[in-house]
Order: C-alpha cells, then structure tokens, then sequence
C-alpha cells in the first residue's frame, strides 16, 4: 500500500468539468457519499438492531439488518453503493493513465495487477483470526466481488457506449440464465443447491455462510458498470440540471424495472438477482442525487466533513474493521462504560456511538496530515 495519495477503488482523482464554469473540480459530492457509506458500516447500524424488542420501532431494526432472503432493507443498499461509486471513479482513474501516456495494455495490465491484491487482502480480511487448518480459499467478500466486476468494467469500458449497454445486457441475461437453466430443489432461486451453491460446492469445495455465491460478480459487475456511466455523465461538460434530470430517469427507471421484474426474478441480495440488481441502483442513484444537489449545485459543503474523512480513506476504514479494530475498541471501551448497561439494550446505541468516534479520530488525524492509503 502507498499513503500521502487517493486511492482508484475510491477516491482517485476523482475530478470532473465544472458545468458552470468550465473548469475542473473535484466531486467532492462522492467522496461524502462515500464517507456516509463507510460511516453506516463501521457503526454497525449505531446498534438500532436492538430495536427489534421495542414495540413500534421494529421498522428501523429491520433496515439495519439484511433482508433474510427476498427483499431489499436499507442495509441491503450498502454494498451496490460502495460498488457503484467503484465504478464512478473507472473513468477517471483509467482515464488519467491513458492522458499520461499509458497504452491499453499498460492500463489493463494495473487493472488486473490491482484486483489480485484485492483479491489477495479480501482472503487475508475473511482468514484473520482463523487456526491453522481452518483457512478457506474465497470470492465472496465484497473485495473479492469488486475485483471482478473491476476487470470486466476496464473491458467493457473500451467499447462503444452502445456495446457497453449491450454488454450489461448480455452479463444480466447470463446470470438469469444459468439459474433458470440449472434450477435448484425450489426453483431457479433456490435458497439453497441453486447453480451458484453447486459450483462453489465443486470448485471450492464448500458453500458460503449466509447462501451467497460466488458468480453473484455478474450482476455485481453491471452495478460498477453503471457507476462508470454515472462518471463519464460527470466527466462530460452537460449542465447540473441535465446531469440531474438523467440521473433522475436513470433512478426512476432502476426502481420501477426492479419492481416490475420481481413478480418474475425474486429481489435476492445474495444472489444478486436481476431485480435486486436495478431496484438497488435506483436507491444508488437517488443518494448519489440527493448529494450532487447539496453539494455540487447548492456548494453546501461545511456539513460534509465527517463524511470526507472516512469517504478519503475508506478502504483504511474497511480493513481496520475486518481485521477486528472494531471489535477490539469495544471491548476496551466496555472496560469504562461497561457497555451502558443502566440503559438496557438501548446500551447498545451510545456504544456503537463511542467506537465510531475512536474509529473517526484515528482517520481524521489521517486526514490533517493527508495521509490517504490506496491500493
């Protein structure tokens, strides 16, 4: 890893035409986007999971929590967003490298040379911890899923605009394909022994806790690939009210084809079906409106700080909590507030509270120093 830099999976330069001024700036909008992102992550929800015991508040436990198989909680909206802005930032990043000199083949080369250590740092995060004899080979963890989806959007991305739309085409109908091709004990979208079970099962050796698969990266790539058109749409010289008013059809769309396709496509986060796929985009892209309005067209931007010191440095974020940061800090702080116990469960709340602030500090003496890791 480098530091004193932004990172491509996230932030990389991320700088685009001012459409007012004809000038470039950065997209400070994304990276608090981000930052809001990472923030609901490493809180863990702020703990209103312990909700679920309180008569009228059971709705906000529900969507800081995955949906158990069909549907889609807020929770569920977390890894399209972290994805989709993945893709926001190809444009921009494989862009600057071809400005600078770089042939094709020299970008591909880093693309594919960049998804093998997020590979390699997706198996180290999920084996941390582990015994001997214990560690699992796996695709799943969502660094695993992006670096996929990373090698097929830098394809992808040489294309035409038309071939690209035809291209996310052909990956959906693919996906859909060999589940109805291959159907499970239930049907196509067997919760379990659908095609994804049975592959892993024969190519690994195993299947993943929580029913995800490993070919779920397909549909997981077209959610990158809309993030690149969301990029290129910032990267073009259109005005904030063209760039908004395609972003809201784009949003529309996703949601009301989403919808239309479940009675169809059950809405199954873990196996990332087609419905899932645009009724996530929708909610993507409407979060991505509601901070491109604020920030880029209103320059309301004092309020953003908290998000842009963990949006600047989210994959920092993201290892300090697989590798268990989190969960050390709690513990230490239990040691003093003994979890808040005198509030009940509702302890819970103020103490996820705490843990994210020793988590924020530590990135926001990063961000004084601009000190920011990529990979």
């Amino acid at each position: 890893m480098e530091a004193r830099t932004a990172q491509l999976t996230t932030t990389d330069h991320l700088t685009a035409a001012h459409p007012e001024q004809g000038k470039s700036t950065r997209l400070v909008s994304l990276d608090a986007y981000r930052g809001f992102i990472m923030l609901l992550l490493v809180s863990s929800g702020f703990g209103l999971s312990v909700l679920k015991s309180y008569p009228g508040w059971q709705w906000l436990a529900t969507q800081v929590d995955h949906a158990a198989w069909e549907g889609c909680t807020f929770w569920d909206l977390i890894q399209p967003a972290f994805t989709f802005m993945v893709g926001m930032a190809m444009p921009f990043s494989l862009g600057r490298r071809l400005a600078a000199g770089d042939t094709p083949m020299q970008v591909f080369r880093h693309v594919a040379w960049r998804a093998l250590i997020l590979i390699a740092l997706s198996n180290l995060f999920s084996n941390w911890g582990e015994q001997p004899g214990q560690l699992k080979f796996q695709l799943i963890n969502v660094l695993s899923q992006i670096a996929f989806g990373y090698v097929l959007c830098a394809l992808i991305l040489r294309l035409r605009f038309r071939l690209q739309v035809v291209a996310a085409v052909v990956l959906i109908a693919f996906h859909w394909a060999l589940f109805v091709a291959f159907p499970g004990p239930q049907g196509p979208w067997s919760q379990t022994g659908n095609i994804g079970a049975v592959i892993d099962l024969k190519v690994l050796g195993y299947n993943y806790s929580g029913d995800y698969t490993t070919i779920n990266f397909l549909g997981n790539a077209v959610t990158i690939l809309f993030g690149c058109w969301a990029g290129l749409l910032m990267q073009s010289a259109r005005t904030h009210v063209e760039r908004l008013k395609i972003l809201g059809a784009a949003a529309a769309a996703g949601l009301v084809l989403g919808l239309a396709l479940q009675p169809l496509v059950p809405m199954v986060k873990r196996l990332w079906t087609p419905s899932f796929l645009f009724f996530s985009t929708g909610w993507v892209v409407l979060m991505l409106i509601g901070f491109y309005w604020v920030i880029e067209v209103k320059q309301q931007r004092r309020w953003t700080l908290p998000f842009l010191v963990l949006g600047m440095n989210s994959i920092f974020v993201y290892s300090l909590g697989q590798l268990g940061l989190s969960a050390w800090l709690n513990r230490g702080l239990a040691s003093f507030t003994g979890n808040f116990a005198f509030l009940g469960q509702l302890g819970a709340i103020p103490q996820r509270v705490l843990v994210l602030a020793g988590l924020w500090s530590l990135c926001y003496w990063l961000y004084q120093r601009r000190i920011f890791i990529k990979i």
